[in-house]
């Protein structure tokens, strides 16, 4: 009986133009939004990229969403996100934040983050 090998792939600051947010300057001018996604799957056993993610193909795929349909909520954005990568086949479970670093809050601050984790159920 073979032992299965879980693996994770991190694609960190992955950056993109978008018009999400409640307020109407945030849907006029848009704002940098900034994404890291970590994938779990089960390690290929050969090395051929068909066996496992294209990260570069999944890079793409969230990029598209930052930059697409606004929502009013990063809360949702990253539901979408999450949402979507796990469409991929070799993914088992996904972990997405999407960062917010120009919010419009009125107080010094460094960044504003949502996290959420998804799993496909067996």
């Amino acid at each position: 009986m073979g032992s299965e090998q879980v693996g994770t792939i991190t694609l960190m600051g992955l950056r993109g133009w978008g018009y999400h947010g409640v307020l109407d300057s945030e849907r006029t001018q848009g704002q940098e939004f900034i994404v890291d996604v970590e994938v779990e799957i089960e390690m290929p056993t050969i090395d051929n990229i068909a066996a496992t993610v294209d990260y570069g193909a999944l890079a793409a795929k969230v990029t598209n969403l930052i930059e697409g349909e606004p929502v009013n909520l990063i809360e949702t954005l990253a539901d979408t996100i999450a949402s979507s990568v796990l469409d991929e086949d070799q993914i088992r479970a996904t972990t997405v934040a999407v960062h917010k670093p120009h919010a419009p809050i009125h107080v010094p601050f460094d960044d504003v983050v949502v996290r959420i984790s998804r799993r496909k159920h067996a």
